[in-house]
């Protein structure tokens, strides 16, 4: 049974004050949703993630960063390593979002090689694919993402792929104001979990069926539950609606009664 996973992603947003307010409203509200078939979490800009740990300790609601480096550590100026993270009680990171592929250019490789660090170090990778609106207007939805995630399983073993979250996020959706209809997200969730299925692992099909797969493309309070009554949508990564707490807790509490 797959458990529903909400996830803020704050992106470049913040200040201590503001922090110390969505942070306090948010987990005050979650003391008996956190106990239902939900998780919830929030990804933060890394200064902010001492002022989370000290907010969140003891809290319904897990946290982690937004990047990470596929290093250990070295000579990699202004690079955070995965060791780094868990001394702030980081359990997840997010990796390939579509911002950092395309500001940053980091390949299918990269993006391969983060996911592979992070879960050696025993934190939980939200693994980003999705299209460009140029890639979806020439029927290349399938290929781009398929590709993107092959390039992640061909590096991982059957355990590492179940500690794994995949998070489909169309690139044409996010912070534009436009949604994929929830047919559209949950055709690309469900070739997803089929190329899950398809890993060179020994039990693919049982690996599929687990594996958490998030929706991460302008998920907001008035389409969240038709989002996560896909079969195959199994919680969110949001984006702008997780900087308002009412409209954040209202997502959570759409994914809360669902589960797999």
């Amino acid at each position: 049974m797959r458990r529903t996973l909400v996830v803020g992603n704050w992106k470049m947003n913040g200040s201590l004050a503001v922090n110390a307010a969505l942070l306090a409203d948010i987990s005050a509200s979650l003391t008996q949703v956190a106990a239902s078939d939900c998780d919830v979490a929030v990804c933060v800009p890394a200064p902010y993630l001492a002022q989370v740990q000290s907010v969140l300790s003891g809290s319904p609601v897990a946290w982690g960063a937004q990047d990470m480096s596929m290093y250990a550590a070295g000579a990699y100026t202004g690079e955070i390593a995965a060791s780094m993270l868990l001394e702030f009680g980081a359990r997840y990171v997010i990796v390939g979002h579509s911002e950092r592929r395309a500001y940053h250019a980091e390949s299918d490789e990269t993006v391969a090689k983060k996911t592979l660090s992070a879960l050696q170090a025993g934190l939980t990778p939200l693994v980003c694919v999705g299209e460009t609106l140029a890639e979806r207007e020439a029927d290349r939805t399938e290929a781009v993402v398929g590709r993107q995630l092959d390039a992640v399983l061909a590096l991982l073993s059957e355990a590492e792929i179940l500690r794994m979250v995949v998070a489909y996020e169309p690139v044409w959706a996010i912070g534009t104001g436009k949604t994929a209809t929830p047919q559209m997200a949950q055709d690309v969730h469900a070739f997803l979990r089929s190329k899950l299925a398809a890993a060179n692992i020994a039990n693919a099909a049982d690996a599929a069926a687990k594996v958490q797969i998030l929706y991460g493309g302008s998920m907001k309070p008035d389409n969240a539950k038709e989002l996560l009554a896909m079969p195959d949508i199994d919680g969110g990564l949001i984006g702008g609606a997780a900087l308002k707490a009412a409209d954040f807790l209202a997502i959570v509490r759409a994914a809360a009664p669902i589960h797999r």
